[in-house]
């Protein structure tokens, strides 16, 4: 065990002192977590907001005026008037405007008469090319025309008071507290799998690896050696990016932070094990960096949860995902920032991440012994 301790120890130090001289691996470590946080963090917003919306009011009436104020109040709308039926209609034809709204003519007499068979009534037309933002449209009218039934009136065939919403964990609904606890999975799976990605294949390149390997140090222990330098960086990062989620966008974490660290470590060793393996495969630096990007990159994107719902996926990208440690780790970093969820309903997801973790770490162990034996 000495000696196992000894040589892991000298392989580490000589990893660490080339990566203090190599300019490019400091940048991708320590500056490409903080890029990611800040552009991925401020800049995607899956909320619309100022929907520009060009408003016909045949009715100019204060229950009319009204409602505009509160399509327009709330931030989701910035509402243009034209009092020209043709220009309603460019308009929208030319695409100047996402959407066009019509009020019809009576709209405040037939609010204040509370007449069922003649109800007040408001026209929308939303652009179909954006079906996202149409949607988006649709569901933001719904709730104002609900808070406007509230203001106004409820008609007898609907009691807007009946339906009362209470979103939990993100009462806010803010789009950040759901980005930014993701961000870890997309930043640490491509940088770890990209920085050891790099370490065998360079040294395959340059021929330092024959040199290692005329030492006495045997292939795990060389695996375990390249591994520990880049932990702590790893490791390092992921708790940046923990600093900056719960201090610059103040997103609080209600879960067990030993739950949280126990995730990370085994959630990084299976990362920095799979660049490993692939820099083992490869042997080329070119080789490498492209896989390691979209073995790192697009799972993480697209089949971890992180934008696209994995519910809403078809059957088959859906047992795909299960592959992924993205989806596993993403899961019990959100579960334990927004919710106090217990080791027991993280059950699952953390089985599945040791499972790729140990599967990983012994793949890339076998397949180095396998290629620098005789």
């Amino acid at each position: 065990m000495k000696q196992f301790l000894t040589n892991v120890y000298a392989v580490a130090l000589k990893e660490y002192k080339h990566i203090v001289r190599d300019p490019f691996t400091l940048a991708v470590a320590l500056v490409m977590p903080l890029v990611f946080v800040f552009c991925f963090g401020f800049i995607i917003d899956l909320d619309y907001k100022h929907i520009k919306i060009t408003v016909r009011d045949n009715d100019q009436s204060a229950e009319s005026r009204r409602f505009l104020y509160m399509l327009s109040a709330g931030g989701y709308f910035d509402l243009t008037p034209v009092h020209s039926p043709l220009a309603a209609d460019e308009d929208l034809y030319k695409n100047k405007f996402p959407g066009l709204m019509i009020i019809q003519k009576n709209f405040g007499k037939n609010i204040r008469a509370g007449d069922v068979q003649n109800p007040a009534r408001v026209q929308l037309m939303a652009d179909g090319a954006d079906n996202a933002r149409a949607g988006i449209i649709l569901n933001y009218m719904t709730a104002v025309s609900q808070e406007a039934e509230k203001i106004f009136g409820s008609s007898p065939r609907f009691n807007a008071d009946m339906v009362r919403t209470r979103f939990l964990f993100n009462p806010e609904l803010n789009n950040r507290w759901f980005i930014v606890p993701a961000l870890s999975t997309i930043i640490i799976a491509l940088l770890s799998i990209l920085l050891t990605a790099l370490t065998v294949a360079k040294e395959w390149e340059n021929g330092s690896m024959e040199l290692l390997l005329s030492t006495p140090v045997r292939p795990y222990e060389i695996v375990a050696g390249k591994l520990a330098p880049y932990f702590g960086l790893s490791f390092f990062n992921i708790l940046l990016i923990f600093i900056l989620a719960v201090l610059v966008f103040k997103i609080p974490f209600n879960g067990s932070f030993i739950l949280y660290l126990s995730a990370c470590v085994i959630f990084i060793i299976g990362a920095l094990a799979l660049g490993i393996l692939i820099s083992i495969i490869t042997r080329s630096q070119t080789a490498a960096i492209q896989f390691a990007f979209a073995i790192g990159m697009l799972p993480g994107f697209v089949f971890s949860g992180f934008i696209f719902p994995i519910e809403n996926m078809p059957a088959f990208f859906r047992g795909l995902t299960f592959i992924f440690p993205q989806r596993w780790f993403l899961t019990i970093s959100r579960s334990l920032f927004l919710s106090d969820a217990s080791f027991s309903a993280l059950a699952v997801p953390f089985i599945c991440l040791t499972i790729f973790s140990c599967v990983m770490v012994l793949l890339s162990v076998k397949k180095f012994k396998k290629d620098v034996e005789p």
